[in-house]
């Protein structure tokens, strides 16, 4: 039976392409025959394969068919190929990632891999490479043909890896033409970046059960939510970042994993002390000198003529890292985890963890870099995981700075194993919660002790969401997946909690003859009686939110505030002058735009997905939802990061919440999620905006985790290849 199904399956797909076979086509139709798809009715794909590596043929697939445009440039990304699609705009950041990604090298790594990841990057290439067959119609822009080593360069799922802290400005004014020094760029106000997640424990739950709420905050698609089986016990459902074979937030029948990014201290730089010789390039440490190593890397760009062209560097490196720019007569390298073997191995095998033990056992691989894990499980177990790639470090010195690289003592003594680090393991406090912030309130007054702990383990201290999120998870006694969404949607903007009094004070504190008093009384007083609540409504939300961005773009171009963070400078006595001229813009601004200050949020606050770009364009005449909620910069736990374009005077969300689930724990799952606006990245699909409403009010739906929940709600179900319009 097996055999009639891949030649009735091989006869039609030839039929269709009408050319000759791929060489490789018996295999793919092999794997083919091994998966099933089922299309639940939001267009969500549940893929079944016989063998894990059929599982990863059948998700690769199944990605493409919903966008392949995303996977292919998250791997020329990743790869240092970009350039190759985009042309001088993207030579940079083709550098940097191959200051770290060397291709031969990477094929080597895969060479050497373990045979069962061997396997599932060989599924992982045939399942896109069989796409791509399949649809003759679908034109990549470079990669026409993806090897298995490729799974390699992105092998951790997070929206910006680590690499993305070197400055591509320091990198063109070391590597460029003509050497100079890299110019200051300028500040823009951007939107906090990162995820919440809560995690809580059968003492503070309805049912007895562990609750976990995942709610990653990303550019909107950047992941596609699906679920993924087989034969041999994989069973993971949530977000896939687009490419990859693993759910990366997400959960399986028995524990669930969200991550957060961290406030940890995982990379360095060190200002290497230049040494002239004749013979080359030489840089101190200790009493050695020692030579640069160097690397020839040629990269290839696309010119206006739409033709390829080579630009070739020489690089440098210590034993440190890379060279990444200079700066005050030093060579700046840099120091970051670098092990895709490991990275990819810890990625995937997490998801088949099914306590506290084993996934813990994954989190000793030390590869989960930039992230901290809120974690939950059937038996009742919540932890939290912090940083998972903090090097051992001499705690005199400030890493948050280039050190010197000419002093023994700042090398590396190896990384924190997870009983050194500000981990936790069933507070008493039944919940543990992690916002961006710093582990230190983690879980209450039973937190890890700031003291206790180097300072490099946390360098973002805490922030209005890890206020709000306490405040939530403290108040209830006991939670459901339904009380969880409400906490996780709550509308207090936590921020302002603090920063209206203090607007209050200045404008009673001015004198009765300044014009101000008069002009801005209405305003203050329209935030001092607000209940610092947001919603599609109010039109206090509206106006805090401009002043406060005002302000906080005031402040952060001010020199004088740079001593401070930028929080406390906004709250503090010297500001009361920009806090008063930030309210007067903001107003203007309303007026200007809208005819009047008093503006609904949901009229100004939107939601729109006109296309399927990865850049979206955005038209105040177009079809767009209202939201209620905003950027997590002041708090917002469901957040937004909108802005204006050219021609709009609504603010447009780019990120922020961009898949929300919630899940229950126990002899069985039941779980809830919502994606921003779709799945598919076609706007003829049916599916490319019909969570848009469900996404603007946090109404959440059903997950169907298991066959018979999914029954009642199928679309379609095929084999790869086999698909029906």
């Amino acid at each position: 039976m097996r055999f009639a199904a891949v030649l009735l399956l091989s006869i039609a797909t030839l039929a269709c392409n009408g050319g000759a076979a791929d060489p490789d086509l018996d295999r793919w139709k092999l794997r083919a025959d091994a998966v099933t798809i089922t299309r639940d009715d939001w267009g969500i794909p549940h893929i079944v394969g016989t063998t894990d590596a059929d599982a990863v043929f059948g998700m690769m697939y199944a990605q493409a068919e919903d966008d392949f445009n995303r996977i292919e440039m998250n791997y020329l990304t990743a790869m240092g190929r970009r350039a190759e699609a985009e042309g001088e705009s993207a030579l940079w950041s083709d550098l940097r990632m191959r200051l770290f990604i060397d291709h031969d090298s990477i094929r080597a790594k895969y060479a050497a891999s373990p045979e069962w990841l061997r396997a599932l990057m060989d599924a992982w290439a045939d399942g896109l490479n069989y796409y791509l067959h399949v649809h003759p119609e679908v034109k990549p822009k470079v990669l026409t043909r993806f090897e298995p080593w490729m799974a390699l360069t992105f092998s951790e799922g997070s929206i910006g890896g680590d690499i993305e802290a070197v400055s591509l400005s320091g990198l063109e004014a070391f590597y460029g033409e003509t050497r100079k020094l890299a110019a200051a760029e300028p500040y823009r106000l951007r939107e906090p970046s990162g995820s919440n997640g809560f995690a809580i424990a059968p003492s503070r739950s309805k049912s007895g059960k562990a609750l976990l709420l995942i709610n990653p905050h990303t550019s909107f698609f950047f992941r596609e939510e699906l679920h993924v089986k087989s034969g041999e016990g994989l069973n993971a459902y949530g977000a896939v970042t687009w490419g990859q074979f693993f759910v990366y937030q997400g959960f399986n029948a028995r524990a669930g994993w969200m991550h957060t990014s961290s406030g940890a201290d995982v990379i360095d730089e060190y200002a290497e002390t230049l040494v002239a010789q004749d013979s080359g390039r030489f840089y101190l440490h200790g009493r050695e000198t020692r030579p640069f190593r160097t690397a020839r890397v040629t990269l290839r760009v696309r010119g206006a003529d739409g033709q390829l062209a080579d630009r070739a560097f020489t690089t440098y490196h210590s034993h440190h890292g890379p060279v990444i720019r200079e700066e005050d007569g030093k060579w700046i390298t840099v120091r970051l985890m670098n092990d895709p073997v490991k990275a990819l191995t810890q990625s995937y095998l997490r998801t088949k963890a099914s306590d506290h033990a084993s996934f813990s056992e994954t989190m000793r691989l030390h590869t989960n870099s930039s992230n901290n894990t809120i974690f939950a499980d059937a038996s009742g177990n919540i932890a939290y995981f912090h940083a998972n790639h903090v090097a051992r470090r001499d705690a005199a010195f400030d890493w948050s700075k280039p050190v010197d690289g000419s002093n023994p003592a700042t090398e590396w003594k190896g990384i924190h194993t997870l009983e050194e680090s500000p981990d936790l393991l069933n507070p008493p406090t039944g919940w543990i919660q992690n916002t961006n912030n710093w582990p230190f309130s983690a879980a209450g007054r039973y937190s890890p002790v700031q003291s206790k702990f180097a300072r490099y383990f946390d360098e973002s201290g805490e922030n209005a969401r890890g206020v709000h999120a306490m405040e939530v998870l403290s108040r209830e006694t006991a939670f459901t997946l339904e009380s969880l969404i409400s906490a996780a949607y709550d509308p207090h903007l936590t921020a302002f909690d603090e920063l209206i009094p203090a607007l209050v004070a200045d404008h009673e504190a001015l004198p009765a003859r300044d014009p101000r008093k008069a002009a801005l009384a209405e305003p203050v007083a329209h935030l001092r009686d607000w209940d610092r609540r947001s919603g599609v409504n109010s039109t206090e939300t509206s106006l805090a939110v401009f002043w406060g961005e005002t302000l906080w773009q005031t402040l952060r171009a001010d020199p004088e505030g740079e001593g401070l963070s930028l929080d406390a400078r906004m709250r503090s006595p010297e500001a009361r002058e920009h806090r008063l001229a930030a309210l007067d813009t903001a107003v203007a601004w309303l007026i200007r735009d809208w005819t009047e200050w008093k503006v609904q949020w949901g009229q100004i606050n939107r939601f729109q997905r006109l296309t399927g770009d990865i850049e979206q364009p955005f038209n105040d005449s177009g079809v767009s939802t209202p939201i209620g909620f905003t950027s997590s910069r002041w708090g917002s736990l469901a957040a937004f990061g909108a802005r204006s374009y050219p021609g709009t005077k609504r603010i447009y969300g780019t990120s922020g919440n961009s898949f929300v689930a919630v899940v229950e724990f126990g002899d069985s799952v039941r779980a809830m999620a919502v994606t921003a606006g779709g799945l598919n990245s076609d706007p003829k699909n049916k599916h490319f905006n019909d969570q848009a409403e469900r996404y603007a009010k946090g109404a959440l739906r059903p997950v169907y985790f298991y066959e018979n929940q999914l029954e009642a709600h199928t679309e379609r179900r095929y084999k790869p290849g086999a698909e029906t319009p």
